[in-house]
């Protein structure tokens, strides 16, 4: 396979890269590892695991699940391309939470232990590792807001706004986009039964919000899926406003 460098990659802009200069580029580049295509359904690494590196989807979708202490799955991340995948890890050096992969995804591996040695010699890349766990810690709120939500319907609207902003942020339609997490998945993260999530996708379609076909989603309302998500009323179904 053909080496594609950091400096040639489409998601420069969104991962480490952004914002350092050529020399740093270039130390960046040289730890960089591209590892074989991960196979649906394949761990990048278990609960548990040390923290040996941070990873990089370069295409794909990941979850991060754990386990509680009755057996039970919860997903508690997904992460799209150009987004860091392992930083569960720092502070306590042990991975809380195992990361499947939900499609097939082309992967780099930063070793961490290089990263912070290459971070502490150029401050843009030190700036920039800060600003991507920011972000980090920032989903993580966002899905405790999410969790904090009483109506289901909030959730949803709250999750579907969310992860059009980080289409939009990575390059692609924030309008049009394909679902790469199973409904189930969808569930197990916003803490709903599944079928609840699937009559509040269908009542979101119902009210002209979105369009869903499959995993396919278009979002026909912005304003209104942003009011649900941030300041939830109720909404007058469209095809009501008329009747």
């Amino acid at each position: 396979m053909l080496r594609k460098g950091c400096a040639h990659c489409s998601l420069q802009q969104l991962c480490l890269p952004a914002g350092i200069g050529v020399e740093g580029l270039k130390q960046l580049d040289s730890i960089v590892r591209r590892r074989r295509p991960i196979a649906r359904g394949e761990s990048l690494f278990r609960m548990g695991d040390p923290l040996e590196a941070v990873y990089v989807a370069r295409d794909g979708a990941f979850k991060t699940v754990s386990i509680s202490e009755d057996g039970e799955e919860r997903v508690v991340g997904f992460h799209l391309p150009g987004e860091l995948i392992g930083l569960d890890a720092l502070g306590a050096d042990l991975h809380r939470c195992d990361a499947v992969a939900l499609t097939t995804a082309n992967v780099c591996e930063v070793p961490f232990d290089q990263l912070a040695d290459i971070a502490s010699q150029v401050p843009g890349l030190q700036h920039q590792l800060l600003r991507v766990i920011g972000r980090s810690v920032g989903r993580d709120q966002d899905h405790l807001d999410m969790l904090a939500r009483r109506q289901a319907s909030e959730r949803i609207a709250l999750f579907l706004h969310g992860l059009s902003e980080r289409f939009r942020h990575i390059g692609q339609s924030a309008l049009e986009f394909r679902l790469p997490m199973s409904r189930e998945d969808i569930a197990r993260f916003l803490g709903l039964a599944l079928e609840t999530v699937s009559r509040g996708f269908t009542r979101l379609q119902d009210d002209g919000v979105i369009a869903v076909e499959g995993r396919r989603v278009e979002i026909r309302d912005r304003a209104a899926l942003e009011r649900l998500a941030h300041h939830p009323e109720p909404i007058e179904p469209r095809n009501r406003l008329h009747g």
